[in-house]
């Protein structure tokens, strides 16, 4: 597949983007806009769009190419998905009503109200971090798939794809902010969609077998195995540890992540937003379905031609790229582009929301539309777009494991703290935190995780995997609730 013609399709793709953008922000590219699109967006497009956010670069190279992995994890991946589908229905029954009662721009804003500003103040640290790092993550993905296939042909330094990248980003949503991407999501969700379905339908075709025929053979083969029960302890495949770690990751990382959060309170009222999380729902799980079938029959057509991969990141570009001929390539090509630059725009205009918000104020200012306060903005996201850059570079130094176990890791660690912070403040209003120290509490809870998931094995015999968000949130709620004290207006009024 000549690069130069993947080259101008891609270039074709970000003109598109581009024009939407013109279109979507020539009327007003104030800090409302970019924040909330002006609470006036509409719940189908929001639900279709966070398909590609939520699913991003990760699901579309990584859950493939692990379903022959060496590890055995066949479709273990779906055992995941299904508790990710549980946190969805927490989300959209506990938190955005949170949300929607307190008109939030920044969900973290709830934090401030419930324990106090320093709280407040880590909590949205905490997202700022674990944003940065996700979402570099996932966009070095898709650049080494460029770097690969596109521009080490031409000579390019792998630095400048990326720096090119980002600035193709930040080109299209530094005007309309969550107005432009609500659109360009829907765009870039439909074809990480018709890619999923046009590359089974290409390698089917390859393989002379029919929809039905390629089912059969997902089924007998030895990757279909989705539920495992057995090696509780030291399984990392166990569906306890699977479902648990995928419900919790859920709400860590959208239930309480301003990213896909932003997105549904950009919607009229509580009842569009939870309508558009259980549509979102219902699709996430079966699209990620055929993500795993695609997965089986990547392998099987490996097998079949002799086709050796070294890294299973590598399976899906490798094959559609350049053994499936020039339509599936083009296909496959801008499904990827579409599903990482869909997570990254997104990340970029949610890290400058809350750091406006959260930081600077905004939501506290007499005029958050003024021409000052939308030119700091800009400046933030320029700043987040740079610091995107210099962790891309960082992790391509250091990255030798596959990207998806990658980001899951990271999570544990970083999203785990907001889960005890949110229980706390939910469950237990009765009880005043020791606000200078919560920064402290949500930094050891990470530590001892670290430790356990290094020593568990060899101290209890277990192995800990996505399960382990769950531990962290119970060792910041314990450490909240220990260094807590009854709140004087409650306890006034108990002796009253």
């Amino acid at each position: 597949m000549s690069p130069g013609i993947l080259l101008s399709f891609i270039i074709g793709y970000f003109l598109v983007l581009l024009v939407i953008s013109w279109l979507t922000s020539r009327k007003s590219s104030d800090n409302d806009t970019f924040f909330v699109a002006n609470r006036n967006s509409k719940w189908y497009l929001v639900a279709f769009g966070m398909i590609g956010t939520a699913l991003s670069g990760v699901t579309f190279i990584s859950v493939p190419g692990k379903v022959g992995a060496p590890s055995g994890d066949q479709f273990a991946y779906f055992q995941f998905i299904l508790g990710n589908a549980a946190g969805f229905i927490i989300i959209a029954t506990v938190l955005l009503p949170l949300y929607y009662r307190m008109k939030l721009t920044s969900i973290y804003s709830y934090i401030e109200h419930a324990l106090g500003n320093w709280s407040y103040k880590t909590a949205a640290g905490i997202f700022l971090i674990s944003r940065v790092i996700g979402s570099a993550f996932r966009l070095y993905l898709v650049v080494i798939v460029l770097q690969k296939f596109i521009f080490d042909s031409y000579g390019v330094p792998f630095a400048v794809t990326v720096l090119i990248c980002l600035l193709l980003i930040w080109a299209y949503t530094f005007k309309g902010g969550l107005k432009t991407i609500i659109i360009t999501d829907s765009l870039q969700t439909l074809f990480l969609v018709s890619s999923v379905f046009l590359s089974i339908y290409f390698i089917c075709r390859s393989m002379n077998m029919n929809v039905f025929e390629a089912a059969d053979a997902i089924k007998n083969s030895s990757y279909s195995k989705i539920f495992f029960f057995s090696d509780f302890m030291t399984s990392h495949f166990h569906f306890s540890k699977q479902f648990i770690g995928g419900l919790f990751i859920t709400v860590g990382m959208t239930g309480l992540d301003q990213d896909l959060m932003q997105k549904n309170l950009s919607l009229k009222n509580i009842r569009e937003a939870q309508k558009n999380m259980f549509s979102f729902t219902a699709v996430f799980v079966v699209i990620n379905i055929f993500f795993l079938s695609v997965g089986a029959l990547l392998y099987m057509y490996a097998a079949k031609n002799g086709i050796a991969v070294t890294k299973t990141d590598y399976l899906y570009p490798t094959i559609a790229l350049r053994y499936l001929g020039i339509v599936p390539a083009i296909v496959f090509m801008l499904g990827l582009t579409a599903a990482t630059f869909a997570t990254t725009d997104s990340a970029l205009t949610a890290l400058t929301t809350s750091f406006c918000v959260d930081f600077l104020n905004f939501n506290k200012g007499k005029d958050i539309n003024s021409k000052k306060m939308v030119n700091m903005r800009h400046y933030v996201h320029i700043g987040f777009s740079g610091l995107m850059f210099l962790t891309i570079i960082v992790f391509n130094a250091i990255n030798n494991d596959a990207v998806v176990s990658a980001i899951f890791k990271v999570a544990s660690y970083t999203y785990g703290p907001l889960l005890g912070l949110y229980s706390f403040g939910l469950f237990m209003s009765r009880r005043q935190v020791r606000d200078k120290i919560v920064p402290f509490i949500c930094l050891i809870s990470p530590a001892i995780c670290f430790y356990l998931s290094s020593h568990a094995a060899y101290l209890f015999g277990y192995t800990f995997d996505n399960e382990l968000i769950l531990i962290n949130g119970l060792i910041t709620f314990v450490g909240l609730l220990a260094t807590s004290s009854p709140k004087a207006g409650k306890t006034e009024s108990m002796k009253a």
